[in-house]
Parts: structure tokens; C-alpha cells; sequence
């Protein structure tokens, strides 16, 4: 049976410290919109306070999690135990995209790495969390992260970068805007 509170308690934290991968969903109001559910890693999460939190997001191949957030704020984070004892965490709040060189940018960033190919800073004040059992997650061992993205960023450079993000990132697969729609 899951267990619910109202903030990020210490035990909470230090379970999302521990974690090599977290799980980010959002999703449009449209009916007919995609749900989105993209895994993150990098140590790019951060506990903020006990009501808020962040993730340092890359480029990548889509940006659903901006035009989601832009649209109607909702998002959920979930953690999972896939060594010791079986636990799953979720997250649900309100985010928002930080982009480089916005207002807040500053405020945020320095609790990250900020690599060439950083493409926003993901904050969400949380209001709810839940714990649950995890009795079915198997159990997996962490081997290391992967260079691959750091070696593409590397190989297209800052133009071509973005290039990339104009392309790719500014319109979510249902047609919405991203946060980078409004700096370009």
C-alpha cells in the first residue's frame, strides 16, 4: 500500500540521492495527446528544498516535457530501486522550463553540471508524495553512464547544435510550442 505526504522528507531525499535513474512524465489536456515518459540519468537531479526540485535536461531528440509544462504545468517524477531494499518514489507537481540566459537561469544553475549541450533546467514545486512497494522492479546493476550524447554534442558544435534545437525542439509531436518556440 502506497504511502502519501505532502514534502520531500529526509529518508525521500536521500533515496533520490542514491538513484543513477529517474523517470519524467507529462502530458497535454488534448485527449488525443501523447503521454510522455522519458528516463533520465547523468546525476542531473536535484532536491531543491523540500517542496522543490530540478533536473538539468539535454538536447535531445524532443522536447515534450517543455510544451506539456508550458501548457498546463503537470508533471511526475518517479524513482526506482534497483538494488537493496525494493522502494518506488513519485513526485507530482507544477514545472516549468529555466532556459539559459532567462531570468532565473542563474538561480538554478549553479546546482548543476551545465554542459555545451544543456538545453533548459527543469524545476517543479512539488505538492504530493507517494512511496510504494516496488516489489516487482528486478533488480539491475549500475555499470556506468554513457558518453554517447557528450561525443554527438561534441561533433555538431555550437552552431549546429542549435540548429538541432530549432529543428527538433521546438514544436511537441501534438504541435505544441516549447519554451524554446518563445526565444527563437
Amino acid at each position: 500500500m502506497g504511502k502519501f505526504y505532502k514534502s520531500i522528507e529526509a529518508p525521500h531525499r536521500a533515496f533520490i540521492e542514491k538513484q543513477h535513474l529517474f523517470f519524467v512524465a507529462t502530458a497535454p489536456l488534448s485527449a488525443e495527446g501523447r503521454v510522455n515518459l522519458s528516463p533520465k540519468g547523468l546525476d542531473s537531479f536535484r532536491v531543491l528544498s523540500e517542496n522543490q526540485v530540478g533536473y538539468m535536461d539535454l538536447i535531445s531528440s524532443g522536447n515534450e516535457t517543455s510544451a506539456h509544462t508550458l501548457e498546463n504545468g503537470r508533471i511526475t517524477f518517479m524513482f526506482c530501486s534497483f538494488e537493496g531494499p525494493p522502494n518506488i518514489l513519485r513526485l507530482y507537481g507544477k514545472g516549468r522550463a529555466i532556459l539559459p540566459g532567462s531570468e532565473h537561469w542563474e538561480q538554478y544553475a549553479g546546482q548543476f553540471a551545465i554542459y555545451p549541450s544543456t538545453r533548459q533546467i527543469l524545476v517543479a514545486d512539488i505538492d504530493l508524495v507517494q512511496t510504494s512497494c516496488g516489489f516487482g522492479v528486478p533488480l539491475f546493476d549500475y555499470a556506468g553512464e554513457r558518453d554517447i550524447h557528450f561525443e554527438w554534442a561534441e561533433r555538431k558544435g555550437e552552431t549546429g547544435l542549435r540548429e538541432y534545437m530549432l529543428e527538433k525542439n521546438r514544436i511537441s509531436l501534438d504541435g505544441l510550442p516549447t519554451d524554446l518556440h518563445q526565444n527563437q
